[in-house]
């Protein structure tokens, strides 16, 4: 059995966005049962968690003694087990799989780094001076990927891990206005969050977050 390693409650700013979401969601794409196992905020720094994960981070993926973590790792992990997110003949594995470099690399640093600065340090001079160059690179380097997905519904011929994981990058925009300036990257992001094992995902994500939420 599949067991993964989540948190029980995050902060607002940050539900609906932690990495495991990645996980459900592929393990719901490939239609893999799992089950969870929930930490509390600050038992990421456990030695028993960072003997799992050196970096203390979540999620871990466990089955049958087999321990992953990162999330790009557990989703190729998990996409090499099924069509659903990973084509059957050679180029298009490779393409999928490129795709998920592409997101984790590309453009996830430039959109976390405009995130973060709302998120950590709305208000902080420093923030509001690096704001506007740090928006003007990451328009830049989503105008690259408008660009290349065009007017295609998926960023290859179909939906692999790529997309996933690409969606969930592009997610960290979501309460901001810097997509709309690419309505084909918003309509993207739309398209792959009406597929049912996302809504599954997000819901099972979102539902800890609620039963453990500190009283107020």
């Amino acid at each position: 059995m599949i067991t993964l390693v989540a948190f029980r409650w995050v902060p607002p700013f940050a539900q609906g966005l932690v990495r495991d979401l990645r996980v459900r969601w592929a393990l719901e794409e490939a239609g893999l049962p799992y089950r969870e196992r929930l930490l509390a905020l600050g038992e990421q720094a456990s030695p028993e968690h960072r003997a799992l994960q050196p970096f203390g981070q979540i999620p871990v993926f466990e089955e049958d003694g087999f321990v992953l973590f990162e999330s790009g790792a557990i989703v190729l992990h998990i996409a090499e087990k099924t069509e659903a997110l990973m084509p059957h003949d050679a180029e298009g594995r490779a393409h999928a799989t490129a795709w998920v470099f592409a997101a984790l690399n590309s453009i996830e640093p430039y959109v976390w780094n405009l995130a973060m600065l709302d998120a950590f340090h709305a208000g902080e001079e420093w923030a509001k001076l690096r704001k506007p160059a740090q928006t003007e690179m990451t328009l830049a380097r989503l105008a690259k990927l408008s660009e290349r997905l065009g007017e295609r519904d998926y960023l290859e011929d179909r939906f692999t891990a790529g997309d996933l994981m690409m969606t969930t990058v592009l997610r960290i925009l979501r309460n901001s206005d810097v997509l709309q300036h690419f309505p084909n990257l918003e309509a993207y992001r739309e398209r792959c969050e009406t597929r049912p094992s996302f809504k599954k995902a997000l819901a099972d994500q979102m539902a800890p977050f609620a039963q453990y939420a500190p009283a107020a």
